[in-house]
């Protein structure tokens, strides 16, 4: 970010990806994810939309995915899981006293950064009254990590990203 000289994170949707619904659903995500302010979730900044292009500029968070780290390390200790376990935590307490429900909750989707702290990022399947009512009856996420009431039809909710929360630490 030249203008206010810091170093950040621009998301790209791909022109070739670029149809009406993911365009749509990319806006989506800046406007949820923007809605909160949390430590444990990854800052949005700004949106681009010119020349074709759409992007999403956001906190740059130096670090590895939870995905990553399970890759290289296996298990998590308890303390980690702990410390994970809790921030992943706080972070959907903020979105769910928001109203949103981030319906994508997974190892990928979590940041550990450098600086030891966990962020949540990736809200392109929230689901917000309102904002997304259309998305509502979509089957969200990654299958392994979607609560049974998901698959049933119930409308999403805070269960269900705990639900997730919990697969992810068991894996």
């Amino acid at each position: 970010d030249l203008v206010l000289d810091r170093r950040v994170a621009v998301k790209i949707l791909h022109p070739h990806l670029a149809t009406d619904t993911s365009v749509t659903r990319f806006r989506r995500e800046a406007i949820a994810a923007a809605r909160l302010a949390h430590p444990n979730v990854v800052s949005i900044f700004d949106t681009i939309s010119a020349d074709g292009v759409e992007a999403i500029v956001m906190e740059l968070v130096d670090g590895t995915t939870l995905r990553r780290h399970l890759d290289r390390h296996e298990r998590l200790s308890p303390d980690d899981a702990l410390h994970i376990g809790t921030s992943v935590c706080d972070a959907l307490a903020a979105a769910h006293g928001s109203h949103l429900v981030h319906r994508d909750i997974k190892p990928e989707n979590l940041l550990l950064g450098d600086d030891g702290e966990l962020r949540l990022l990736d809200f392109g399947l929230a689901y917000c009254p309102g904002l997304s009512e259309d998305q509502a009856s979509t089957l969200p996420g990654t299958p392994s990590y979607i609560a049974p009431e998901a698959f049933r039809g119930d409308p999403p909710s805070a269960q269900q990203d705990l639900y997730a929360v919990g697969v992810t630490l068991y894996f």
